[in-house]
């Protein structure tokens, strides 16, 4: 069983329309926006479709089912007590509408929430609103930009990004209709302070950067980089798409930085949710905090006339809207259950955090290691280099695949499906652009010693395979190598009915 058209039940089976709440004869609806014909629903009953689902999970490969290095990502496991949390009737049987008494429990973990992300990354500040990294990047750039605005000042129309910054920067800030300006990293892989000095000027908006970045490299002269953008008047932003490896040891407060994104899915253990709902908050210095999308939760001393509806005597939490305010990112709170899940993991862990990212690095290192010795006893160590020349990286790591791609014609792709065959998802490939025929690794904290000796062990066995059979793999999975470029141009959006 693959497909849900596939089943031939009586018409109408498996679901049910409600009547109509009014009368459509007070309906008007474009003609545009009208269906032609009725809506083919799966015509099937709930255990056929419970069957589909469950055989349809057996083919993905997720975190539950085996080691994921996907670089950039931190696909790290996701503590089950969390699920039990967010799905406590209190938290998850709520509706949008509900009036500031009846969720004062829900609004309590929200204000906690925000104020120990503010915590953990030096600001003052946090919207819990965005609902993905990428939407929190575009909030906090529309946060500067209308600051500048405020400020009058119209000719800040620049955003400055690294060449080894995350794809989503340059296209976060060209969305707010800022102009990129990239400079190229050193052969360090770190960022040019003279390429810097270069750009900046009365023109400069802000920069975008994530320090570690994405070669696996702490930034050290980052405080320096931040002093020559903000003596030109520009905003630092934080991509906090690296934060797993410097949480509890620094924070992008103190590397001067005014506004940053958070991404639950990675270090605060939320499940990537497959396309949704995630959560991407971000946090700001104060004085970018009325500009913050609202409404965030603020909390004021128990007034004579509040409904109390808890033990607490003490706090009254509320919707507040700022000031300056660029508006809602989404309408409702959906992903509060993702919220909620990473309030839990914080509050579990606390301090503890810190030692979670001394892990993240130390499996980092100690995987890179475990390679070059494997492939060193193998004398396949000529294949490949490091993307990076550095002793300790830090929660990443990259390799170039460059050498073994010109000596036998197998490039990075090759072995990423190779590795598919082995039973492991691939790393991140071609990622970042800077490192040719680049694999980026990132075990986490959350993987064993004994994990990361078999991976080591199984990516050099894929590198000593037949050439041939590289261009040929996966052979093993469910599905077998795909045109990956016609597949994302011809996209198949809708179920090929039989007419």
């Amino acid at each position: 069983m693959s497909q849900l058209f596939e089943h031939n039940g009586a018409e109408g089976k498996g679901y049910s329309q409600p009547d109509p709440i009014m009368s459509t004869d007070n309906l008007h609806i474009p003609n545009n926006l009208m269906r032609s014909s009725k809506a083919r629903w799966p015509r099937i009953s709930e255990p056929e479709m419970v069957r589909h689902y469950t055989w349809l999970s057996s083919r993905n490969f997720g975190i539950d089912t085996g080691f994921y290095p996907l670089g950039s990502c931190t696909m790290k496991h996701n503590p089950r007590v969390n699920e039990v949390i967010a799905q406590l009737p209190g938290i998850a049987d709520i509706h949008p509408l509900q009036p500031d008494h009846h969720i004062q429990g829900t609004l309590a973990i929200f204000h906690e929430m925000q104020h120990m992300l503010a915590v953990c990354a030096g600001m003052d500040d946090v919207t819990l609103q965005p609902v993905a990294g990428a939407q929190g990047e575009f909030t906090a750039i529309r946060c500067i930009q209308e600051y500048f605005r405020h400020r009058g000042e119209f000719q800040r129309t620049k955003v400055i990004v690294p060449d080894s910054a995350h794809g989503t920067n340059p296209a976060s800030a060209a969305m707010a209709g800022f102009e990129i300006v990239e400079i190229p990293s050193q052969e360090d892989g770190r960022i040019d302070l003279a390429a810097l000095r270069s750009v900046v000027g009365d023109d400069t908006a802000a920069m975008m950067i994530t320090n570690p970045n994405t070669l696996g490299l702490f930034e050290t002269d980052i405080a320096e980089a931040a002093e020559i953008v903000h003596e030109a008047g520009g905003q630092m932003y934080y991509d906090g798409a690296n934060f797993n490896a410097i949480l509890g040891r620094t924070s992008p407060g103190i590397m001067g930085f005014d506004a940053v994104h958070y991404n639950l899915h990675k270090t605060f253990s939320q499940p990537h949710g497959g396309g949704g709902p995630g959560s991407g908050p971000i946090g700001v210095k104060s004085h970018l905090a009325e500009f913050l999308p609202g409404p965030v939760v603020k909390k004021r001393p128990i007034m004579p006339n509040d409904k109390l509806t808890s033990i607490n005597t003490e706090w009254w939490y509320h919707w507040y809207e700022p000031q300056y305010t660029i508006g809602k990112v989404q309408q409702w709170h959906g992903n509060s259950g993702a919220v909620i899940r990473s309030w839990a993991y914080y509050r579990r862990y606390g301090k503890d955090l810190r030692a979670m990212s001394e892990h993240a690095v130390l499996n980092a290192n100690y995987l890179r290691h475990r390679i070059m010795e494997e492939a060193k006893i193998a004398g396949v160590d000529h294949l490949f280099c490091d993307g990076a020349e550095i002793e300790v990286v830090k929660h990443e790591f990259t390799l170039s695949m460059a050498p073994m791609k010109e000596e036998l014609g197998v490039g990075a792709m090759d072995i990423a499906k190779g590795l598919l065959d082995k039973g492991y998802m691939a790393p991140t490939v071609y990622f970042p652009l800077v490192v040719p025929e680049c694999m980026m690794f990132e075990p986490t904290e959350t993987e064993s010693k004994d994990t990361l000796d078999e991976f080591a062990k199984k990516f050099i066995e894929v590198l000593q395979e037949d050439p041939e059979v590289l261009h040929n793999a996966p052979i093993t999975t469910k599905v077998r190598r795909v045109d990956e470029v016609y597949a994302a141009r011809n996209l198949t959006l809708s179920y090929p009915f039989e007419e």
